[in-house]
């Protein structure tokens, strides 16, 4: 029974921990998913909030029954902390922009013939942004044909 509190730290602290990394570890540039990978990663995005305010609330509570309430309120405030990170949206702050998008005729463009590319036409101008130079920012502000566009995927 004195095994209790520590066992409900330890689990609150590891469930709040997934529940934040996971999805950063998945959803990250310059690294391929899966489906199956990226599906469950954004299942655990959709409930993160949820499951570490029940993982804080868990460890709160597990302070009050502990012995060792020091240690014990060090890894509740751990927990706390992951249950505010879970709010943060990393991917705001991982991905800006591209300042400012320059273009090359299509005949003077080497692109291997698999590249993807975002192609965009309005009126008389095409454009196309290739998906290995926007994926780091996956978003170009531009305009085409005077219009104001954002590229993204």
């Amino acid at each position: 029974m004195r095994r209790l509190p520590v066992l409900i730290l330890l689990a609150s602290l590891a469930i709040a921990l997934f529940f934040v990394a996971y999805p950063i570890y998945v959803i990250r540039p310059f690294r391929s998913q899966g489906p199956t990978e990226l599906g469950l990663a954004l299942i655990v995005s959709r409930y993160r909030a949820a499951v570490t305010i029940a993982a804080s609330l868990a460890a709160i509570a597990a302070v009050w029954f502990s012995r060792r309430r020091i240690l014990s309120a060090i890894a509740a405030l751990l927990v706390c902390a992951l249950a505010f990170a879970a709010r943060v949206n990393i991917y705001e702050l991982m991905f800006h922009p591209i300042p400012a998008v320059s273009f090359s005729p299509a005949q003077t463009v080497k692109l291997d013939a698999r590249e993807k590319v975002i192609a965009i036409r309005l009126g008389n101008t095409a454009r196309a942004y290739p998906v290995r130079s926007v994926s780091y920012h996956h978003i170009v502000n531009d305009t085409v044909d005077k219009f104001a566009i954002v590229a993204t995927y």
